[in-house]
């Protein structure tokens, strides 16, 4: 899969993972020593993260249910929580310094491509 910014014609990520069951929602990036750039977690259900037993930071997007921007969080670190975006359906977890390099910003809208071509 991958991630775009409609509102900047920017890719955000070319290799999105999809964590939409009970079990990948839990298990998320645990396990993990990092992000490549251009890689992303997509996690459903999500209007907040907590970064416990994680060992590397990361930038968070939250997404409400069309895909417009209402929450960022730049460089979470292990152990710290996520302030709760209530009006989030999904939250997008990504190496640090995504989110200022493809220059994301609240009210911007994202597309997530889940097709063969996206893969």
């Amino acid at each position: 899969m991958t991630i775009a910014n409609i509102s900047t014609q920017r890719m955000v990520a070319v290799k999105a993972g999809l964590a939409d069951t009970f079990l990948a929602r839990l298990k998320g990036l645990l396990g993990r020593t990092s992000l490549e750039p251009g890689e992303a977690l997509v996690i459903t259900r999500c209007n907040s993260i907590h970064m416990f037993f994680m060992r590397f930071a990361l930038d968070v997007v939250f997404v409400d249910r069309s895909w417009c921007v209402v929450g960022l969080v730049r460089g979470i670190r292990p152990f710290q929580l996520s302030p709760i975006f209530w009006r989030a359906a999904t939250a997008i977890e990504l190496p640090v310094g995504t989110i200022a390099s493809t220059g994301i910003i609240v009210g911007q809208t994202l597309f997530l491509d889940q097709s063969e071509s996206g893969k």
